[in-house]
Formats: C-alpha cells, sequence, structure tokens
C-alpha cells in the first residue's frame, strides 16, 4: 500500500477493494440449524406414531392368535372327552392329550395322543396354558401373563 497524503483518497481505495457484504437471501446454501431440527422432530414424532400403532397392532395378533390356539385346545378336549368319556381334570392338564393320564380306563385312546407332536403347545408370550377343568364341566383355558406383558386371555372370552 502506498503512503497517501489524502486521507480521503485512502478511503476511497479501501472501499473499491472491498467485498460487498452479503444481504439475507443471497448465495446462501445449505440448512440453518432450527431448520434441521424442525425436520428431525418431525421425524420422530411420525417415527413415534408409527411404532405405537405397529406394536398395538402386533399385541392384538398375539391375542387372537392366543385365543385360536386355546380354540383348538378345547377341541382336542372334546375328542378326548368322546373317546373317554370325560374331559381331562386339572391334575392331568394337557398333559392327558399327549398321552393317556395313569389309572385312566379309556379304551380308544390313541397312543399316538391327541397332540401331533407330543407337545403341550405355549401361549404366544412363551408361557404355558392354565387349564381348569373338574373333568365333567367344559375345561377352562387361560393364557395368564407372569410379568404382565399382556392382558390375560381366557377361553371363557367372547
Amino acid at each position: 500500500m502506498k503512503f497517501v497524503s489524502n486521507p480521503r483518497l485512502f478511503l476511497g481505495e479501501l472501499l473499491k477493494k472491498r467485498k460487498p457484504a452479503r444481504s439475507g437471501l443471497q448465495n446462501t446454501a445449505g440448512f440453518t440449524l432450527i431448520e434441521m431440527m424442525i425436520v428431525i422432530s418431525i421425524i420422530a414424532l411420525i417415527a413415534g406414531f408409527v411404532t405405537t400403532n405397529i406394536m398395538r397392532r402386533f399385541d392384538e395378533a398375539k391375542m387372537n392368535a392366543a385365543k385360536i390356539q386355546m380354540k383348538q385346545l378345547l377341541l382336542m378336549c372334546d375328542d378326548f372327552k368322546r373317546v373317554c368319556g370325560r374331559y381331562p381334570t386339572t391334575e392331568e392338564g394337557l398333559e392327558a392329550l399327549i398321552s393317556a393320564p395313569a389309572g385312566l380306563n379309556c379304551k380308544g385312546y390313541d397312543p399316538e395322543g391327541f397332540i401331533k407332536g407330543k407337545k403341550v403347545p405355549l401361549d404366544p408370550w412363551n408361557d404355558k396354558y392354565i387349564y381348569v377343568s373338574d373333568g365333567n364341566k367344559t375345561p377352562v383355558l387361560t393364557s395368564h401373563s407372569e410379568h404382565n406383558t399382556h392382558k390375560d386371555v381366557s377361553s371363557e372370552d367372547e
């Protein structure tokens, strides 16, 4: 830079070399932090609503599956009664559908049992069904939540 005796000329040269200031919307690229936070918040809200809805549907599906499985088990209990003249008692439980209980005088009991696969199915939450019957009345099956993971489902529902 040269030494200038007139200060007005010096300021004039400085102003000519200076770049013009950017106005509000000129040459802006990208998003502000606020805009990014708003978009992320909206996405999080939508994800929360979708997840809640999916989980509710998933729980409903498990409850419906439990009801269907209970109906099938009760049909097998009806077959047991048809063959043996009574329902399995609470003490015998659903295991009576797999192998004949000791002391049971049932001539038509299938050696393969009434449940194929020789295993009593678990409820959709991987717990055992609770079976209650005195042997004469239609038994009651319940899927009970020990850990409060679901509402209890019973064959008496509906």
